[in-house]
């Protein structure tokens, strides 16, 4: 197993025009051992029959940091034992700028771990990936995964990927110890959510802490919220309809996620500081209320520990529980984030890592080191390190239909564009009215 770095578009431009050697690291690796023997000249015909790639690489690029990559490594130990193939993970920090250079260049990598699906989507559609329904039957990857996670991979009836790990987004955190005192209980549905929060106002609580200031992404928080209630009000076909461009902002499915979120958002006893305060308080710091008595709740996905305070003890200090239904037709959705792997290259050795890449042993040693959830069949629960972890899998194990963040799924001028200022004007003052067709106006033609 080697780990590479891809340090800017230079280096990859030289790969393109026919430098076929990989980037060099960025330090010199140790001198090798001296042999104690003279090697066999050839190796045993068993030998042979049980690596059957000996001596092919494939490699697999990816945006994952160098700690996360070497996780992600340690997944292929016994793979490359059995097989006989090095699997070499290449590492850049410009992803998408980097794979449209070298798959309009006709010189794919093997392998991309894509960080979302729209992405993925787009550079199937430019011809650089390999349809796996080709070499996978249809059944082996419902045998592995629910329908939803094969659906959110397919384009234009082609399936070209597969999940490898994911975040779940549909959480609410809340503070455990000012919770049990209270006498409060983890609301089932929507309407006991409101209820809550309309007890906690009642005690001289406040329910909500609310924050969507990031910097130049102002209001990718706001997109989370509605994205979930339109999954849990209009269902995952609208869903997908709204993220394609099929189903427009400005229409009465999409506008009622948005007045059901206000619901909470402007009701002027729920939130912390309100319409001001979600506006001017940053993502990361809106959850510290939770630990200094300033609100109750704070709806945000699982990477959000990573802002608690230092010494945090998850299910002591803070807890969460899975974010309502709201209609009961529409079942219990889950939103998620993750990343996914394509075949670019395609080669006999490249199509055996991405069909391992359908195992739970794929995923083993990253479940196992808590970065992440495995969605397909076979992870088994005792993996996961702690009771936190082990409750995300089992929120997705629970759900009847799962979708990634709906921004982004849709093209980049909206989903990281007019939707988060949008939502942003509308936290502000804006009318739906002016704030929905506003964003349908920049969608590309």
């Amino acid at each position: 197993m080697k780990r590479h770095w891809f340090l800017g578009l230079i280096m990859v431009l030289a790969l393109v025009l026919g430098a076929c050697a990989p980037a060099a690291p960025t330090e010199a690796p140790p001198p090798p051992a001296e042999a104690t023997s003279a090697p066999p000249e050839a190796a045993p015909t068993e030998a042979m029959a049980e690596m059957p790639f000996a001596g092919e690489t494939v490699t697999v690029f990816t945006p994952a940091g160098d700690e996360q990559a070497r996780v992600f490594e340690l997944n292929f130990a016994n793979f490359e034992a059995k097989t006989g193939i090095d699997v070499v993970v290449e590492i850049t920090g410009n992803f998408e700028e980097l794979t449209r250079v070298e798959c309009d260049a006709g010189n794919p990598h093997d392998i991309y771990n894509f960080p979302q699906p729209g992405l993925m989507a787009d550079i199937a559609r430019g011809g650089c990936l390999t349809d796996l329904s080709t070499f996978i039957p249809a059944s082996e990857m419902q045998a592995q995964y629910a329908q939803s996670w094969i659906d959110m991979l397919t384009v234009d009836g082609s399936v070209y990927g597969v999940w490898h790990g994911v975040d779940v987004k549909s959480l609410v955190w809340y503070a455990k110890p000012a919770f049990d005192a209270a006498g409060y209980t983890v609301p089932q549905t929507w309407d006991e959510l409101l209820a809550l929060s309309d007890k906690i106002v009642a005690d001289g609580g406040t329910p909500w802490c609310i924050g969507i200031e990031s910097g130049g992404a102002t209001g990718w928080t706001a997109t989370d919220w509605v994205e979930d209630v339109m999954l849990r009000t209009a269902g995952a076909d609208k869903y997908d309809q709204w993220t394609s461009g099929a189903l427009k902002f400005d229409s009465p499915e999409v506008r009622k996620a948005f007045e059901t979120v206000g619901e909470i958002w402007f009701n002027p006893d729920y939130v912390s500081g309100g319409t001001t305060g979600i506006q001017t308080t940053n993502f990361g710091d809106s959850p510290l209320g939770l630990f200094d008595g300033t609100c109750y709740m704070h709806r945000q996905a699982s990477f959000i520990p990573n802002f608690f305070p230092e010494g945090t003890e998850m299910g002591v200090d803070v807890d969460y529980f899975y974010l309502p239904p709201i209609d009961a037709a529409m079942g219990k959705p889950v939103l998620v984030s993750g990343n996914l792997v394509s075949l670019g290259n395609d080669t006999p050795a490249g199509r055996e890592v991405i069909k391992f890449m359908m195992s739970a042993e794929s995923v083993e040693a990253e479940v196992k080191a808590g970065n992440a959830i495995g969605p397909m069949n076979g992870v088994s629960l005792d993996w996961y390190p702690s009771d936190t972890q082990r409750g995300y899998a089992e929120i997705l194990i629970n759900a009847d239909t799962f979708r990634f963040d709906g921004s982004d799924l849709m093209p980049g001028a909206v989903g990281a564009g007019s939707f988060w200022t949008g939502a942003t004007d509308w936290v502000g003052g804006k009318s739906l009215d002016e704030a929905l067709p506003a964003i349908d106006a920049s969608w590309p033609q």
